[in-house]
């Protein structure tokens, strides 16, 4: 069968960086960082005292009712504020519209944390004394899929309704998942994405265990320093970002505004590791291969790649590897940048951030930079003829973008993206 041809028609975003689409890609090319002190809780006796926080954010401002708002974890109110941009931005007549034909496919790694330990810190304070006493929305307030079912419900969309959970890959998971369903003809337009919330005493305290964030109190918005080498472990964030996926025909048909058309998309396995990649970088290399043939794309029509990047040790080399073998020598010629040396690390939100940050380099053919390089790693196999966008942004024509994703378990995702012609 023919499949069909998926575009980006709308974007939104809550981020470290700003509650806009417009504000988050001016502070991603302006390079600024999303870190700070660490204010949802008191951190000061845990190792990593710092994040990359949502500022600012109320649920009212994006036409959240407050009574509902209530019933929902941290992370579903910023998918449902982040879905209510990209929906706006979209410009669907929703009274026209065929809401059987509209889906909503997100990303979410671990879903509503701050809820999980609300309500058992509740119960182990009061348990033995009160016996169990558990809110009656406990539980769809934690579980990670009801973003997707919150969004479905405010808007009536009865297309395909699910979340995809693959630790950071979740939500690059998801737009492969949209966009397999709208070019095999099963849905005309899907709401796809990915949330996160996990910066709370549990999130922090189990990743600082793994020694897998950074520690850089003293200096936090230069912790997060991709290929640097000095990097001393990740930085944890939060928000949402949407993307409307939509069939091409149907999207012309309605005079929509199109940001770019979304070309393929690959799967892998590193089967080697729970939580470390690959070290020659054989999963990286291969979702990326598989991404590119999807897409019926060559390597050297790719002028842009948004890397996993987490500012770790191995996962940096690894990456960093794996281009260059895939690459060869057009590896010297594409831009690289790690978004996250800006926005911190979004967890199952990353892919979607991140898949933004590459339409968008596609539309505007400006390459956000990776910020806080200082160092160069020379005793490591990393090859630093290749063009890393170090500390500013660089203006090219960028014909296709892709955006990787790496997640505990070994799970892989690689998403492309390029200028959209008729």
């Amino acid at each position: 069968m023919e499949l069909k041809r998926v575009v980006v028609t709308g974007l939104g975003a809550i981020t470290p960086l700003g509650n806009s689409v417009e504000e988050t890609w001016q502070n991603l090319v302006d390079g600024v960082s999303g870190a700070g002190p660490i204010t949802h809780f008191d951190a000061s006796q845990f190792k990593t005292q710092f994040a990359c926080e949502v500022k600012n954010f109320k649920p009212a401002d994006f036409g959240i009712d407050r009574k509902e708002a209530r019933k929902m974890d941290l992370y579903c109110q910023y998918a449902l504020a982040g879905a209510i941009q990209g929906i706006k931005d979209c410009g669907i007549d929703l009274e026209s519209a065929d809401k059987n034909r509209i889906g909503v496919v997100y990303g979410v790694g671990i879903g509503g944390m701050n809820t999980f330990e609300e309500e058992v810190g509740n119960w182990t304070k009061t348990g033995a004394t009160l016996g169990p006493k558990f809110g009656p929305f406990f539980i769809p307030k934690m579980i990670a899929d009801i973003c997707a079912g919150q969004i479905s419900i405010m808007y009536g969309f009865h297309g395909p309704n699910f979340i995809t959970s693959s630790a950071c890959a979740s939500s690059s998971n998801a737009l492969a998942e949209a966009f397999n369903l709208i070019r095999l003809g099963k849905a005309d337009m899907i709401v796809s994405g990915g949330a996160e919330a996990a910066i709370v005493p549990s999130g922090v305290g189990g990743f600082n265990a793994m020694h897998a964030l950074s520690t850089r109190n003293d200096e936090p918005q230069k912790a997060s320093r991709p290929f640097s080498a000095s990097r001393d472990g990740f930085v944890m964030a939060e928000g949402s970002v949407c993307l409307v996926l939509e069939e091409l025909e149907h999207a012309k048909a309605r005079g929509a505004h199109i940001y770019a058309e979304m070309a393929g998309a690959g799967m892998s396995a590193d089967a080697h590791h729970l939580t470390a990649t690959h070290p020659e970088g054989l999963g990286a290399m291969l979702v990326m291969k598989n991404a590119l043939e999807d897409a019926e794309l060559n390597p050297e029509d790719i002028d842009y790649i948004n890397v996993h990047g987490t500012s770790t040790h191995v996962g940096d080399i690894s990456e960093a590897k794996a281009i260059k073998q895939l690459f060869g020598d057009h590896a010297y010629e594409l831009n690289i940048s790690s978004t996250k040396s800006m926005t911190g690390h979004l967890l199952g939100a990353a892919g979607a951030i991140e898949a933004m940050a590459s339409v968008l380099a596609v539309k505007n053919d400006i390459v956000p930079p990776t910020i806080n390089h200082d160092e160069e790693d020379r005793d490591e196999e990393i090859d630093y003829r290749m063009n890393f966008t170090f500390n500013k942004a660089q203006q090219r024509t960028v014909r296709a973008a892709m955006s990787n994703t790496f997640g505990f378990g070994g799970h892989n995702a690689c998403v492309v993206f390029k200028k959209y012609s008729d």
